[in-house]
């Protein structure tokens, strides 16, 4: 069964996660109007243990490194690709 919450606007509440350091990859609903002053908030899941925490920051950090490692994997690839097209000319 989905429940539907409204804010103090009257708007259907958003369903939105938290990834700041203090606490990383934790639901919560609030109002849709960003600079709205309704007060709507609450958290969808329970807290997380700091090693929970710890683990998921770790992996974030590995994953957010090897984003970069394939961008510059991609664009390498370019340069050669464009290399290998000057040098057929």
């Amino acid at each position: 069964m989905i429940t539907i919450v409204l804010c103090g606007c009257g708007n259907v509440d958003i369903t939105k996660t938290s990834w700041t350091d203090r606490i990383p990859g934790r639901r919560f609903f609030c109002c849709p109007n960003s600079g709205s002053d309704c007060g709507t908030f609450g958290w969808i899941d329970p807290p997380m243990c700091q090693r929970d925490i710890e683990i998921i920051l770790g992996l974030l950090k590995d994953k957010n490194a090897l984003e970069e490692d394939i961008e510059e994997y991609v664009q390498m690839l370019r340069d050669e690709r464009e290399l290998v097209m000057k040098l057929r000319i």
